[in-house]
């Protein structure tokens, strides 16, 4: 294995930090696939429970029921996709498609013969189309409702798909509505997770506590009350049969306990890891923490549509200079992540190298909110998770340095902490004034951050003339653009970009991009984070993964 390909220790970190840029810098570009980057047939070895404990339980086992990337550790172990990423890199290689090739508006894909659901059933072509039109298609007979289906959906596949021509069991043709640079990656996300037919017709919304996939793992029970998924082994997986016999799914709220619990020998892997939890098993005997660079953004968020104060730039950019988030990533977060200045991370194609975190500031943010009318200050409800997230370890005490940094500029903030499920379902119905968030990516392409977090998801003509937002009643608006930010510049150039082929130019396209973003201020860009995880010195194979896991099919078990 490469560098790319392996978990590191904060000794070693500097030394992976360079693979890991250079193979995200790349993201997007990869068009052709072969069956030789899976690795099939692989039997059984090892055996045992794998213990993995986080921070939240699930909320739904259906991929095509959420946002929320704690319910994708569980799914991405059921389901496969189409196309993979090799594990620890944003590469793509083979899974459910070992062929495929992407040339102006048409995608062309074979699928590999043999693959089967856990029912027995063989993964085909039908299933596919099956999986994308219950995703998309509204008049589909087991079209889940547009209560159910995330707002993955349209922009995965939705926005893009016009159709798609059967050429026999295991050959397609996908016709895409435009160019779409991005779409090879799209069917590498969890979103794009392919689905049984049959299940689609006998299941349907009840696939969200009764999944099942043609993936390493198969669904065995939710325990809801003790927050515990239990999954098998798939003996009869296409790929590489998984190494332990079971994994369980376990949610354990407080970083430290969770750490504990490691250290103590109650799980195997650990995430969501603050830095007092990293400390403890990064000195602990008994366990090892791993680090790798993220994809990630964490940011806080102004709902545009609900405030009249955060219509006006000059407050918006007036909060960014007031939050100290140099302060928050040194002293919240100790080092674990650094401050941004745009939605994407460094290695991402398309940073702006010559932007910076907006400084703290307070004197010029009061002089702005002098400009803007609001020297007085105002109020507003700051809407945050309780549980850690990799981008905000410690969301209750950022949100009380947020308030305190606003408190000495007038404003007033009222925190409204919510469990993880139920604060994104606020969320993503507008209810927040504003509101902590962050997102880490699906497919590593610059448009998974720009188009799918602050592009409004409808034509421009739907902007009113003179503003820079929509409301949340506008048909077709993207809900995970929870600021409600419509800027037609921006939309403009994202959207270009999103139909460019070229490298070099979609690269300079987004560096417009995020320097518009950076201007206009619909965040405060608070900072990118290092993934981290726990592991026992029982555990051997796992590769930190900031995209696409955890692949735990690889994990072996030591004692």
């Amino acid at each position: 294995m490469t560098s790319n390909d392996t978990s590191v220790s904060r000794r070693s970190l500097l030394k992976a930090a360079g693979g890991a840029a250079a193979s995200a810098s790349v993201a997007g570009y990869v068009d052709t696939g072969s069956a030789e980057d899976a690795q099939q047939g692989t039997e059984q070895q090892g055996g045992g429970t794998l213990t993995y404990a986080r921070g939240n339980d699930s909320g739904t086992l259906d991929p095509q029921n959420t946002t929320s990337g704690e319910d994708v550790k569980v799914t991405n172990q059921i389901y496969d996709r189409l196309i993979e990423f090799k594990p620890g890199t944003s590469q793509l290689v083979a899974g459910l498609a070992t062929e495929w090739t992407l040339e102006g508006q048409q995608a062309t894909v074979t699928m590999r013969e043999g693959a089967t659901f856990h029912n027995g059933n063989e993964c085909t072509v039908d299933d596919f189309i099956a999986t994308y039109r219950r995703f998309t298609d509204s008049n589909y007979e087991y079209y889940p409702g547009d209560e159910y289906v995330s707002s993955y959906g349209p922009f995965t596949l939705g926005n893009w798909v016009s159709g798609i021509q059967k050429n026999g069991d295991y050959e397609m043709t996908i016709q895409l509505e435009q160019r779409y640079a991005p779409f090879l990656r799209n069917l590498a996300m969890f979103a794009s997770s392919v689905l049984s037919e049959q299940a689609i017709q006998q299941r349907g919304t009840d696939l969200s506590t009764n999944p099942m996939g043609t993936g390493p793992f198969v669904f065995e029970n939710w325990d809801q009350g003790n927050q515990r998924i239990r999954l098998s082994a798939n003996q009869n997986y296409w790929g590489q049969v998984p190494s332990v016999n079971e994994v369980v799914f376990t949610a354990i709220g407080k970083n430290t306990t969770r750490a504990q619990t490691l250290v103590s020998g109650g799980a195997d892997i650990i995430d969501g890891l603050g830095a007092q939890a990293a400390q403890i098993v990064d000195q602990s005997q008994n366990a090892e923490l791993l680090e790798k660079q993220g994809i990630n953004i964490g940011y806080l968020a102004f709902n545009m549509a609900r405030v009249e104060a955060f219509r006006n730039k000059k407050v918006r950019q007036a909060i960014s200079y007031a939050i100290n988030t140099q302060a928050i990533v040194n002293t919240i977060f100790r080092g674990i992540a650094v401050p941004a200045s745009q939605p994407i991370p460094s290695n991402v194609l398309g940073y702006n190298e010559e932007l910076d975190p907006y400084p703290h500031d307070p004197q010029r943010a009061q002089q702005l909110l002098n400009e803007a009318g609001y020297g007085d200050g105002f109020t507003f409800e700051l809407a945050t998770f309780q549980n850690p997230r990799p981008y905000n370890p410690s969301p209750i005490q950022a949100a009380q340095t947020v308030k305190s940094n606003l408190q000495q500029v007038g404003i007033t903030v009222n925190i409204n902490q919510q469990p993880f499920n139920p604060f994104l379902n606020y969320t993503s119905s507008g209810k927040h004034d504003a509101c902590f968030l962050g997102w880490m990516t699906d497919n590593a392409d610059p448009d998974n951050f720009y188009y799918a977090l602050l592009h409004p998801g409808v034509s421009q003509d739907k902007v009113p003339q003179g503003q820079d937002w929509v409301s949340w009643d506008t048909e077709g608006l993207n809900t995970l653009d929870v600021a409600a930010w419509a800027n037609t510049e921006f939309m403009n150039v994202t959207e270009q970009a999103q139909k460019t082929y070229n490298q070099q130019e979609r690269a300079d396209l987004y560096k417009q991009a995020a320097q518009i973003a950076h201007d206009e201020a619909p965040w405060v860009f608070m900072d990118h984070a290092k993934e981290l995880r726990g592991i026992g010195s029982n555990v051997e194979n796992f590769v930190v993964a900031p995209i696409g896991g955890p692949f735990l099919k690889q994990v072996e078990l030591t004692n």
